[in-house]
């Protein structure tokens, strides 16, 4: 008898002690997730989702819901819980600026607020981007965004230059056109020369940067070109974004002096894969190669793939100038017709770039799968290769369809097979692959554009990508399984307001979407609407309604692709936090503060990189709409209508995906009424009605290459039968 009691009591203290250990187990998971930069409000059933909380845990998750609103880190209000901000009067940042006219402010502690603070447009208080500012938060006030607040102060500036372009010169007074403070905002220049023009694109210094009422003053600097010359877009995109485009002497010398040829000393202890065969494949214009593929099957029936990708890590050296200004730069910049590159072309178009029929130095992720797709083994490695081909895109399709022959064609059949049996494990776990081709605008050795190419996402494309993300996947769960802190790439799910927003939009298009859709029903559209005019668009625009996906050190799982672990590992050469894995593979872990500076500045720099590449895009299809209407006033462009509003039509022109809007006292004779739950213009006299995913003509009236808009008047829905059709109704009546 005395034996059972004491068992008994065993058996508690053993159950008490299981429960205290997953009572503080699911206390840090959750801490760390509430606390997160992208944590937003959410109930307690959509934490149990979000945390894959087990029905027989719920007990033991809601008493650890209840601890943290003890301690301050929660607060519940109307159902959801929200992060308890420590301080609610006043919190510092750098806030970062939308072109619609919103901001967020980044805190510089996050223990006051984990989450970027949303400023809406009427609140910023003339900060421009890159300020550092005080900002007054509304602790009750979340919305979709995060919490909000207003700036009550800028502490201090984060540039002191500014670029534009002269938009009026009187007399009195020069204007310019600044984007960055965008069109509501004025700037005059306080040293008028006599030798600046209208148009002449310029860089100034800021004197005084006034405020919501008063003018920004500036002085002039320098002149970058005029608008009328496409030879400077770049250079003045450059100025505009402060991206770094020279590099110092010391880099170029420190990376020049690595030679050309990899040492016998390098390679002695590597694994040597120079036998396996692997070829790279990439863009046709591509100067730097920093990923080979093979694959191969044995006699089982398992697929072996080797991702072999350039060893950066080995010749970048932590605090070194190269290390230096790659962190300042933090990625490549592509723009059509040129790249400004992370690192000097000494290296990344020599000894980093996977030249065939050279050594060179690689870090292997081999990877062994079943006949399903299942990886049931992986292996990390140092190692040295000897690429046996470089194949473009379009050359390998070739090989593949049998237009071409080459030695190597059995291998790429291979990566085909493995590629759809990766395909089909990623649809089945909920990632959306669009598959749309990309348009792409093909300019000369000036950077005039002439024409547009589309850029087919073809099986090549498929398997290269598919590849890249196993190795970034596998390389984020092997640091994460050796408790390394690491840079991952999370993206957090979408708000359920923007996927029910994006159902109606593409109910519109005729394609049928649940109100809430599951990731599989937004696949399935995208397979339909491949074959369709408004594939690109629509991908566009589901693309917009995700939430921005960032680094962190913290990980939340990536919900594009469906994965729990996820991180950059591939591009070392055009990517810093590619070069950060590569290093915590095999040297020293990086401290967590460091390591969240790190991921802060790339996920911003990605950011503005993102907004040059767009604005230089924008400008060159412009000018390719100017070559064609020189060429054809009356040419007419066919387009779908996207967006319809009450004082007006937004529309695709489909030649060059490019956004173009009427207002409603422009597109024709009639009286438009609009109907808000149709979301629909319908014309009071004829019935005529508008409503997105029609078809229009539409012809071009201007171009305003300052502030980067074409503008647009109605031919009619089907050219000019619309004319012909209201004729017809008069002489009826």
């Amino acid at each position: 008898m005395v034996k059972n009691k004491k068992s008994k009591k065993r058996s508690n203290e053993g159950a008490s002690l299981a429960h205290t250990k997953l009572f503080l187990n699911y206390l840090k998971v959750t801490e760390q997730y509430v606390t997160g930069k992208s944590y937003s409000p959410m109930s307690m059933e959509d934490l149990k989702l979000k945390l894959s909380i087990l029905p027989h845990h719920y007990e033991v998750f809601e008493s650890v819901l209840k601890e943290l609103q003890k301690k301050e880190v929660l607060k519940l209000n109307k159902g959801l819980y929200l992060p308890q901000l420590k301080v609610s009067e006043i919190v510092s940042g750098v806030i970062r600026m939308h072109v619609r006219g919103f901001g967020f402010v980044q805190p510089d502690d996050p223990l006051i607020c984990p989450q970027d603070i949303f400023i809406p447009k009427h609140l910023t208080k003339n900060a421009v981007d890159g300020d550092q500012v005080e900002v007054a938060i509304n602790p009750s006030s979340f919305s979709e965004k995060g919490p909000e607040g207003k700036v009550v102060a800028i502490t201090s500036r984060g540039r002191t230059h500014l670029a534009g372009t002269i938009a009026e010169i009187n007399d009195e007074q020069v204007l310019v056109y600044v984007p960055l403070l965008g069109s509501e905002k004025r700037v005059l220049l306080a040293n008028s020369l006599e030798t600046l023009q209208f148009g002449d694109r310029i860089v100034m210094e800021v004197i005084d940067w006034g405020s919501e009422q008063q003018d920004t003053l500036c002085r002039f600097s320098h002149k970058i070109g005029n608008i009328a010359d496409p030879t400077c877009d770049i250079d003045a995109a450059v100025e505009e974004y402060e991206i770094r485009a020279d590099f110092p002497h010391q880099v170029i010398e420190e990376a020049t002096n690595y030679g050309k040829i990899v040492s016998k000393k390098d390679i002695a202890s590597r694994v040597d894969l120079r036998h396996v065969g692997c070829v790279t494949i990439d863009p046709d214009t591509a100067k730097d190669f920093d990923d080979a593929l093979d694959v191969s099957v044995d006699a089982s029936g398992h697929y072996h793939l080797g991702v072999h990708i350039a060893d950066v890590s080995h010749y970048v050296k932590p605090g070194s100038t190269l290390d230096k200004e790659a962190a300042l730069r933090c990625n490549s910049t592509y723009f059509p017709g040129r790249c400004i590159p992370m690192l000097p072309p000494e290296l990344s178009e020599n000894l980093c770039s996977l030249k065939p029929k050279v050594n060179r130095l690689t870090v292997s992720v081999l990877m062994t799968f079943d006949n399903t797709g299942e990886m049931i083994d992986y292996k990390i490695v140092r190692s040295v290769i000897k690429s046996a081909h470089r194949f473009t895109y379009r050359e390998a399709k070739q090989v593949l369809d049998g237009k071409k022959k080459s030695p190597h064609r059995a291998s790429l059949e291979l990566m085909v097979e493995l590629c759809q049996l990766l395909k089909k494990k990623r649809y089945e776990r909920g990632s959306v692959e669009f598959a749309m081709p990309e348009l792409v605008v093909i300019v000369d050795e000036k950077g005039i554009p002439y024409k547009t190419d589309y850029i087919e996402y073809d099986i090549t494309h498929q398997m290269v990508e598919e590849f890249m993300l196993k190795a970034n996947e596998t390389v984020a769960k092997h640091l994460t399984d050796k408790g390394v802190n690491l840079p991952f790439r999370i993206h957090d799910e979408p708000s359920e307001e923007n996927l029910r927003d994006f159902a109606a939009l593409a109910t519109a298009f005729g394609f049928h979407l649940p109100s809430k859709p599951a990731p599989s029903d937004i696949q399935k559209m995208f397979d339909q609407a491949l074959q369709s005019p408004f594939g690109q668009y629509l991908a566009t625009s589901y693309i917009r309604r995700m939430r921005l996906a960032v680094y962190s050190p913290t990980n939340i799982g990536h919900y594009g692709l469906a994965l729990t672990h996820y991180c950059h590992f591939t591009s070392p050469i055009r990517r810093y936090v590619d070069l950060v894995s590569h290093r915590l593979l095999f040297e020293p872990p990086i401290d967590i503060k460091e390591l969240e500076n790190i991921t802060l500045k790339c996920s911003d720099q990605e950011r503005i990189s993102g907004k040059a590449e767009s604005s230089v895009v924008l400008l060159k299809k412009l000018r390719l709409l100017d070559t064609y209407q020189k060429q054809d006033p009356t040419r007419q462009y066919e387009a779908i209508l996207t967006r319809i509003k009450p004082f007006g039509i937004y529309f695709e022109i489909l030649d060059l995906l490019l956004e173009g809007f009427i207002h409603i006292s422009e597109i024709g004779s009639d009286y438009y009424i609009y109907d808000e739950q149709s979301k629909t213009l319908k014309g009071e006299r004829y019935k005529e009605k508008y409503m997105a995913g029609d078809k229009i003509f539409v012809m071009l009236k201007a171009i305003d290459f300052i502030g980067l808009e074409a503008l647009w008047h109605m031919v009619g829905a089907s050219g000019k039968e619309k004319k012909t059709e209201r004729k017809s109704r008069k002489r009826k009546k």
